[in-house]
């Protein structure tokens, strides 16, 4: 496969030197342009150690305008990353609409060197290459132009750079650390390197191999192929004439008249006063527990709480969180994104939320509004909301993987009683603020947000993150049951934890 990356190709300082000016300003004009049209590019740079990279970094730096050209360098993995779920660095570094990322390694230099240390078997390869093809794909559904450069040096040429920066002083800082260390295991690094390319090189998303015997040509041809790329995304998206829909379709008749899911909800469900009290006291402590337990083993709790407008879930979230020691979670409420969170792709603001291991982070909405509010209301495309359950599902599955404990839960109310709610807000002075004209727009469209809401349990619902429908009418009774589900999700994880140990 590398063989076309060991052609002896040169180029003169003459010749380079002529070059490069052109090439700076085509470069320069193709940033402006991507920035004015949004276009967040993801360069990811890795290859054979020694082979440049960071002499190619610094000098697409010196091109480009370096104000909107951020770069992330992937080495050992600090202690806040460690308790997180193995993407959250990537996720981090995803650029904004307009930017230029630049992922040092990318998520290709620990693949390669987990398996080369045999820290990862053929199946742990193989899951994290079906990964990074789904995420890739993700990234570019979602409009992100990614160009991928592997930089190639011969073996020979690998050993020789490596011998005269050990011998030069002057140039020794210039090395990396790791690149000593793999120089001893070219043929090894070669071998996974193959697959790894060949494995991810698709068609929206191709490597781009470039040799880097001669750091001119290397350096020349890396400028031209990302000038090239970001031209041609952007005439293709001139030559595209997408229909913008402001309002979204109603769904089909018969959508929206069959039963569905929460029509199944016992909605009479109730839980006198004095067993609510009672209850609740126990879960409470059981809960407090819990989460000390949790702490001290470091076991991360991230819970999702969805439903109907004015069905509880402010009283249940605060029930949850009175359980447990206010040191050890957080509530993010979800609101409009953004200027910063809506330049990137929507997952983007949860994966930078993510709580560390030990910890808790109750989300109040969360991700799925991309298949709820967006879908319904217009505010995401067909193709767009259409595609989210299964990015949502990769999403969790990392989550899961990570051994979060995930707990999803879907408060469900009548239409009578969401409007004996909002009549009730409306009429007491210090409730008027939870009530505004979307929630009465939104009540018109009950019925497409039934069919949302039960397409969205039913290809979402997952072994690893089941959904909760919790019976709400009767607030006490959801409270408990929120509690009841959150203590024995959370008992069987920290169970299971205990016996791999």
């Amino acid at each position: 496969m590398f063989e076309a990356a060991e052609l002896g190709r040169t180029l003169s300082k003459a010749d380079f030197k002529q070059a490069e000016p052109e090439l700076r300003a085509r470069l320069l004009e193709a940033q402006r342009r991507a920035r004015a049209a949004g276009l967040p590019v993801l360069l990811v740079i890795t290859g054979v150690a020694g082979a440049g990279k960071g002499e190619l970094v610094n000098r697409l730096h010196e091109w480009l305008d370096s104000r909107n050209v951020r770069t992330h360098v992937f080495w050992d993995e600090t202690d806040e990353e460690k308790q997180r779920p193995r993407w959250w660095r990537y996720w981090r570094a995803m650029p904004a609409a307009g930017e230029i990322g630049i992922l040092f390694g990318g998520w290709y230099a620990r693949l390669i060197d987990d398996a080369r240390q045999g820290r990862a078997g053929d199946d742990d390869i193989e899951s994290e290459l079906d990964r990074i093809r789904e995420v890739e794909h993700m990234l570019i559904n979602d409009g992100a132009l990614l160009v991928k450069f592997w930089l190639h040096l011969p073996e020979s040429e690998q050993a020789r750079r490596v011998e005269a920066r050990r011998k030069d002083p002057k140039s020794h800082w210039r090395m990396a650390p790791e690149t000593a260390r793999e120089a001893n295991h070219y043929s090894e690094f070669i071998d996974l390197a193959t697959r790894v390319v060949r494995e991810t090189d698709t068609g929206e998303a191709p490597w781009f191999l470039i040799e880097a015997t001669d750091h001119r040509f290397r350096d020349l041809t890396a400028g031209r192929t990302l000038r090239r790329a970001i031209d041609t995304r952007l005439e293709s998206a001139r030559d595209e004439s997408p229909v913008k829909v402001s309002h979204a379709p109603a769904l089909p008749a018969t959508e929206t008249a069959r039963r569905t899911i929460v029509d199944h909800v016992d909605s009479d469900l109730v839980l006198p006063k004095r067993e609510y009290k009672q209850e609740k006291r126990a879960l409470a402590a059981t809960i407090n527990r819990l989460g000390w337990k949790g702490f001290k083993g470091r076991h991360p709790v991230v819970a999702v709480f969805e439903g109907w407008d004015a069905a509880g879930k402010g009283g249940a979230i605060r029930r949850l969180t009175e359980s447990l020691d206010a040191r050890l979670y957080n509530v993010i409420p979800i609101a409009e994104p953004t200027d910063e969170e809506a330049a990137h792709h929507y997952l983007w603001r949860f994966w930078r939320h993510l709580p560390r291991d030990g910890y808790w982070t109750i989300f109040d909405r969360s991700w799925y509004g991309r298949v709820l509010v967006e879908r319904v209301e217009g505010f995401a495309s067909q193709p767009e909301w259409a595609r989210a359950y299964h990015e949502i599902n990769t999403f969790e599955e990392q989550l899961a993987a990570h051994g979060v404990t995930l707990l999803k839960f879907w408060l469900n109310i009548t239409p009578q009683e969401q409007l004996q709610r909002f009549e009730a807000r409306q009429e007491t002075p210090y409730k008027q603020h939870k009530i505004t004209p979307d929630d009465w727009r939104n009540r018109d469209k009950w019925d497409d947000y039934k069919a949302a809401v039960n397409e969205m349990v039913i290809r979402t619902s997952t072994e690893f993150a089941p959904w909760h429908i919790v019976p709400a009418n009767d607030k006490r009774y959801a409270r408990i049951e929120v509690m009841r589900i959150a203590a024995e999700a959370v008992k069987r994880d920290l169970k299971a934890k205990g016996k791999k140990r």
